[in-house]
């Protein structure tokens, strides 16, 4: 009753974990997939190391934390290692997140990691990038289609482009990642950059001053870029911000997502997370008489 597709790809459940949490090596990788996930997103890795921001790096706020790690990265050859130590099983996927400064920094990580995962996910939306890397690329849409072309191209399996929602018009976004040749859209990466100051210092807390939100509060933006690109165009959504329970998630495939990626809540709620919104999901399903996830989808468009 759980299973869903995307991109030609069997999942068991609906349910990934995003990129960021706990997708550091491949032992937390692994322990994420046999908690019930069906795939796991890694962390965002490039081409050459890249150590990221001095903590802190991370600070809570209402309804969620603000987070400036700064893509940190050991480097495509390294990460490598890690990805060849994930184990899926039947129904289940590895997706790798890549980032890179330009076109030609994609396509080599990409490459170099194709024989060892299912999907790549390209970010091209960090709010709290080192310059020269994360969501100035997914802001700009010449430079998205051109990044996601350059991909395509030079490889052989299904491409996710995980876009920011921090633009005027995320469809137009969308549609130049789509005019790349993109096969899925993952929306959304976290809000901001926003801040925390500490009122006994008087400073920022974080390191970086500013860096992105994610968690609970940024649900309804979530659901809405779904939305928005689902009823404009004809591309696979995995939705992503804010879910915590089976209810989130019901929003986001009624918003048009056919998987969604949770990170946040498993801060708080632990890996038990992605079973107990399976049994929830499941049994909603059931009450309301829905026979299969794809009847769900873009269930918040009918007539």
């Amino acid at each position: 009753m759980l299973e869903t597709e995307i991109c030609g790809i069997k999942l068991k459940n609906p349910l990934m974990l995003a990129a960021g949490i706990m997708g550091s090596n491949g032992s937390s990788l692994n322990r994420i997939l046999d908690s019930g996930a069906a795939a796991v997103v890694s962390k965002s890795f490039s081409k050459d190391p890249n150590p990221g921001y001095h903590n802190p790096t991370t600070v809570e706020v209402t309804g969620g934390i603000i987070n400036a790690i700064g893509l940190s990265s050991p480097g495509v050859d390294a990460f490598s290692k890690e990805l060849d130590a994930v184990k899926t099983a039947e129904g289940q996927a590895l997706i790798a997140s890549i980032y890179g400064a330009n076109p030609e920094e994609f396509t080599y990580v990409a490459q170099e990691i194709e024989d060892l995962v299912d999907m790549i996910e390209l970010n091209i939306s960090c709010p709290h990038a080192m310059e020269g890397y994360g969501a100035s690329i997914g802001q700009d849409p010449i430079l998205t289609e051109k990044i996601v072309g350059a991909v395509k191209d030079a490889v052989d399996l299904p491409i996710i482009a995980k876009l920011t929602p921090n633009v005027t018009s995320i469809t137009e976004i969308a549609q130049a990642a789509v005019d790349g040749g993109v096969d899925c859209l993952s929306l959304i990466n976290s809000l901001g950059p926003g801040m925390k100051i500490d009122l006994k210092t008087g400073y920022p807390i974080l390191a970086n001053k500013f860096g992105g939100m994610s968690g609970p509060a940024i649900k309804p933006i979530g659901i809405r870029c779904v939305y928005d690109v689902f009823d404009a165009l004809d591309v696979p959504i995995i939705g992503v911000g804010g879910i915590s329970n089976y209810e989130d998630v019901v929003e986001y495939l009624y918003a048009g997502a056919s998987a969604v990626q949770i990170g946040t809540s498993i801060m708080d709620e632990g890996i038990g997370v992605f079973d107990d919104i399976s049994q929830g999901l499941n049994g909603f399903m059931i009450e309301n008489d829905f026979k299969s996830i794809d009847e769900m989808v873009g269930f918040a468009h009918k007539d």
